[in-house]
C-alpha cells in the first residue's frame, strides 16, 4: 500500500494518556463520586431504568488494582455519522484489552449496530489495529444508523453475546446511539446476561457536552478544518474584493461549530440559532441584520465579506419553524399523491396557498422559487419535511440581496452584492484527528477498558479537565442516565440524553457578542491555517477556543 508521508508519520505518533492512566493499568484504583440523577423527569427516568439509575460518578486514581482478573471479550461498534479520533477509541481499547491479558479478545462489529444484529464482525490483531492509528474515519469498522431500541434486537443481540463470550459492548456515538446504550445496559442487567454496555462521547455537531463532557470527540479536529477552509475564503475575499461568500457549516440541532469557527475566524457574520430562537427573529429580520453589514462595508468600498451559517438555522425560526409544521399537515396522508399528481408548479402553489395559513403564506411568499420547491422534496420517513436538504445559504443571500435592491432604490446602498456559496460538512468529519483528538479518542478507548476491569455497565467514558496538559486530564465514567430526560418523539414519550445548546450567558458567545459589531463592520478576518501535528506543543496541541473560553 502507498502512503502518503504524513501517514506514515501519524501511525507512529504515541497517544498521550491522562497521568493516572500512565501508571499501568495494575496501579489504578477506582475513587467513587456521588450518587447521580438525571438532567430532568427523575421518576419516569428511574421507573425506566431501576437497574442503571442512579450510580455514582468515578474517578481512576494511582494505586492497586482491584477488579477481578478475568478473560476479557469485547465487542465493539461505531455508531452514526464519521468523527475524526474513532479509530484511536478502538485503538486506545485495545491496547488496554491485550496489556492486561494478551489472551483477551476485541471483536469489530462491522456497519454499526446492525453489525451486531447480523453477527458480522471482524477479530483485531495487532496488525489490523496498526493499521489504523491516528487516522481519520470510521473506515476501520464502518458505521450506521440502525437504533438498538427492541427488545426483539436486544434479544438477538443478547444470543449473539452469547455466542462469542462478549464480556461488554462498547458503543461508540452521539446523543442517540449512546441513549441507545443506555438502554441495551439496562436490558443486559435486567436479565442477568452478564454484558455490560459502555458508551464513548462522538458528535462533531459538539451537542453532547454538559458539566461533565466538556467536549465531545472529533469537534476539535472538524471545527479546526472548517476553519482554516473558511481562513482561505476569507483571504480570498480580503483579496479579489468582489464577494460576499455565504458559508453553511454542520450543525442541525445546535450552533456549536458556527461559533467555534466564528472565533477561530472573525468573520463579518455569523448566526447562532439558539439566539435566533430566544429572540424570535423572522426572516426579514435576520435578512436586514446581515444587510446591515453588507451596507456599511459597501459605503466605505469594501464590497466582500464572509458570513457563517449553522446548517439547521432555519429550524430556529418561529415563523419558519411553523410553515414546515403546517406544510407537514398539508401533506399527511393521501395528500401527499394528490400533490405530487398535480401538472406544474403553478398548480402545486395554488394548492399550498389554500392549504396554508394566512401567516405561513406570507412566509412561504417571500421565499425563493427555488427554496419554496425544495420545503416539497422527497419526505423523511415519518413524511416531514427534511429541512437539511433546504440551502439555506442561498435563501438568506438571496433575501439579502432584496433588501439591499430596496435600499439601493431609497439612496442608502451604495455599493455592489455578488454572493458566492459553499457548505461544509463532509470536508471536516474524516479528516486526520489533530493531537488533541488523537489523544483525547485513545483516552476515552483505554478508559472504556478500566470502566468493563471494574464491571460498570451503562457508564460514558469521561475524561475531564481537557483545556489543561494531558497529564492533568482526569479520567473516570458517569452513568448515561444522568444525561437523560423524556421528551416527545413521533408521537411517543421517550428517555433520550439532553442535546446541549449553546448557552447565550456561556463565555464564548459573550465574547463574540461583544466582539461581532467590530468584525460586522470592519475586515477583521483571522487564518487559523491547517491543523499542526508538529511543532511546539502551544501550536499543535491547542484545544478549541469554546473550550479555552469555558475554562478561563
Amino acid at each position: 500500500m502507498n502512503l502518503s508521508p504524513l501517514q506514515k508519520a501519524r501511525y507512529e505518533y504515541v497517544p498521550k494518556l491522562p497521568g493516572m492512566l500512565r501508571n499501568g493499568i495494575s496501579e489504578i484504583c477506582v475513587k467513587d463520586g456521588e450518587a447521580t440523577q438525571s438532567v430532568a423527569d427523575q421518576d419516569k427516568i428511574k421507573a425506566l431504568f431501576p437497574n442503571t439509575y442512579g450510580k455514582n460518578e468515578i474517578t481512576f486514581a494511582k494505586g492497586a488494582n482491584t477488579s477481578e482478573a478475568k478473560k476479557q471479550v469485547v465487542g465493539v461498534i461505531l455508531s452514526g455519522g464519521q468523527a475524526p479520533g474513532g479509530h484511536n477509541v478502538i485503538s486506545g481499547l485495545y491496547d488496554a484489552l491485550k496489556s492486561t491479558d494478551k489472551n483477551n479478545v476485541l471483536l469489530g462489529f462491522k456497519g454499526g449496530p446492525s453489525g451486531l444484529i447480523d453477527d458480522d464482525y471482524v477479530e483485531f490483531d495487532d496488525a489490523f489495529i496498526d493499521a489504523y492509528r491516528n487516522t481519520g474515519g470510521f473506515d476501520i469498522i464502518g458505521s450506521g444508523r440502525t437504533k438498538l431500541e427492541t427488545k426483539e434486537q436486544f434479544a438477538i443481540v443478547t444470543e449473539v453475546a452469547k455466542k462469542h463470550g462478549l464480556t461488554a459492548i462498547v458503543i461508540i456515538g452521539g446523543d442517540d446511539s449512546n441513549t441507545n446504550a443506555a438502554v441495551l445496559a439496562e436490558y443486559m442487567a435486567a436479565n442477568n446476561t452478564g454484558v455490560q454496555v459502555i458508551g464513548c462521547p462522538k458528535t462533531i455537531d459538539g451537542d453532547l457536552k454538559n458539566e461533565d463532557i466538556e467536549a465531545s470527540f472529533g469537534f476539535d479536529t472538524a471545527t479546526k478544518t472548517y476553519s482554516e477552509l473558511i481562513g482561505n475564503i476569507e483571504r480570498d475575499a480580503n483579496s479579489a474584493k468582489k464577494y460576499w461568500h455565504f458559508i453553511k457549516v454542520m450543525g442541525r440541532s445546535a450552533s456549536h461549530v458556527a461559533l467555534e469557527c466564528a472565533l477561530e475566524t472573525q468573520p463579518n457574520i455569523c448566526l447562532i440559532g439558539e439566539e435566533v430562537a430566544a429572540k424570535k427573529m423572522s426572516l426579514s429580520q435576520i435578512a436586514s441584520q446581515i444587510a446591515d453589514s453588507v451596507e456599511k462595508r459597501g459605503n466605505a468600498g469594501n464590497n466582500f465579506g464572509v458570513a457563517i451559517i449553522p446548517e439547521g438555522i432555519v429550524e430556529f425560526v418561529p415563523e419558519f419553524s411553523k410553515l414546515i409544521a403546517e406544510i407537514n399537515e398539508l401533506l399527511a396522508g393521501e395528500n401527499t399523491e394528490k400533490f405530487n399528481a398535480l401538472p406544474d408548479w403553478n398548480a402545486k402553489y395554488d394548492f399550498i396557498e389554500k392549504g396554508l395559513t394566512k401567516e405561513s403564506m406570507a412566509v412561504f411568499a417571500i421565499l425563493p422559487q427555488l427554496i419554496q420547491q425544495q420545503l416539497f422534496l422527497e419526505r423523511d420517513p415519518h413524511g416531514n419535511v427534511q429541512v437539511s436538504l433546504i440551502e439555506s445559504e442561498k435563501l438568506l443571500s438571496q433575501l439579502v440581496a432584496d433588501e439591499l435592491a430596496k435600499r439601493k432604490a431609497a439612496g442608502t446602498y451604495k455599493g455592489k452584492f455578488g454572493a458566492q456559496h459553499h457548505f461544509f460538512g463532509y470536508e471536516g468529519r474524516c479528516a486526520f484527528p489533530s493531537n488533541f483528538d488523537a489523544d483525547y479518542c485513545y483516552s476515552l478507548g483505554y478508559n472504556a477498558f478500566m470502566l468493563i476491569q471494574y464491571g460498570y455497565t451503562g457508564y460514558l467514558s469521561k475524561v475531564s479537565n481537557l483545556s489543561a496538559p494531558a497529564e492533568q486530564w482526569v479520567a473516570g465514567g458517569m452513568p448515561i442516565t444522568k444525561m437523560m430526560n423524556i421528551e416527545r418523539r413521533n408521537g411517543e414519550d421517550k428517555p433520550v440524553i439532553r442535546k446541549a445548546l449553546v448557552e447565550l450567558d456561556g463565555k464564548p458567545f459573550k465574547y463574540f457578542e461583544a466582539n461581532r459589531d467590530k468584525w460586522a463592520v470592519e475586515t477583521a478576518f483571522t487564518y487559523p491555517g491547517a491543523i499542526q501535528y508538529y511543532g511546539p506543543s502551544e501550536v499543535c496541541d491547542l484545544t478549541t477556543r469554546t473550550l479555552a473560553l469555558e475554562k478561563g
